[in-house]
């Protein structure tokens, strides 16, 4: 009978991660509710639960067959990163570990409330590659801290750019407001906004690319509508756009969502 750990690129990667790994069942469902509101998708996603003890994926949306025109789910991360271009699995394999190393610098202890994400291309229905956002964020921990689950969400954002930035971001959700900006020289040449953008203005740019409007983003952030509309104006300022639809574009392509 065939293992249900087929290997694959990132086994060696998460291998480095500073705890050991056991084989234990996922039997509850996770909070995907939870999870997909501290994420963010502008376009077609997907999302799937994965066990870190044996690389088998449950919880799929059923959106991951539409997009990648595929039968039946995909039982083991295998399956997706073949979907994977063949030139993007060296970053991929290089963001993982970057995200494993800034989880330990920050502290194991937080890891449930840390989001990692980056860019790849990925086969979809038609046989063409497109540009995907991928999100991951740890949701399960066993009693001795070792992570055992964690929520993949990949959206397709072919149609916003597609342009890789070669940039890993790793950030805080929750309790947790991290922000750690990678850039992977030796993939592309690192390109910044002319003006950086504030620790605030961060913040709402992203409630921006979640859709939030401004009394929205008022009411979560506990400011005036009129100190967010100045925020929105500086940030349309800096990033030399001419509306919230290029802002997400240039924020795409620059690696700050």
């Amino acid at each position: 009978m065939e293992s249900s750990e087929k290997k694959h690129p990132l086994i060696e990667v998460w291998n480095t991660y500073p705890a050991v790994r056991k084989d234990r069942k996922i039997r509850d469902k996770p909070p995907i509710e939870r999870i997909i509101g501290d994420m963010f998708a502008v376009g077609e996603f997907y999302y799937y639960a994965l066990n870190l003890t044996n690389s088998t994926l449950s919880h799929h949306h059923e959106n991951i067959l539409k997009l990648h025109g595929l039968s039946c789910y995909p039982e083991n991360l295998k399956e997706v990163i073949d979907l994977t271009h063949p030139d993007d699995i060296e970053f991929v394999m290089k963001a993982e570990q970057i995200l494993i190393n800034k989880i330990t610098e920050i502290g194991l202890e937080h890891q449930l409330y840390i989001k990692g994400s980056y860019c790849f291309r990925m086969k979809t229905a038609d046989g063409n590659y497109e540009m995907f956002h991928h999100q991951s964020v740890i949701t399960m921990e066993d009693e001795t801290g070792v992570p055992v689950q964690a929520i993949n969400i990949h959206t397709n954002i072919h149609h916003i750019t597609k342009e890789n930035p070669y940039t890993v971001l790793v950030s805080g959700i929750g309790p947790r407001n991290d922000f750690h900006q990678v850039k992977l020289d030796c993939f592309a040449k690192p390109r910044n906004f002319p003006e950086h953008l504030t620790k605030r203005e961060m913040e709402i740019l992203g409630l921006i690319t979640k859709g939030y409007s401004g009394p929205e983003i008022a009411q979560t952030l506990i400011l005036s509508e009129h100190t967010v509309r100045t925020h929105r104006k500086n940030i349309l300022r800096k990033t030399d756009s001419r509306n919230c639809k290029e802002l997400v574009k240039k924020a795409f392509e620059r690696g700050l969502i």
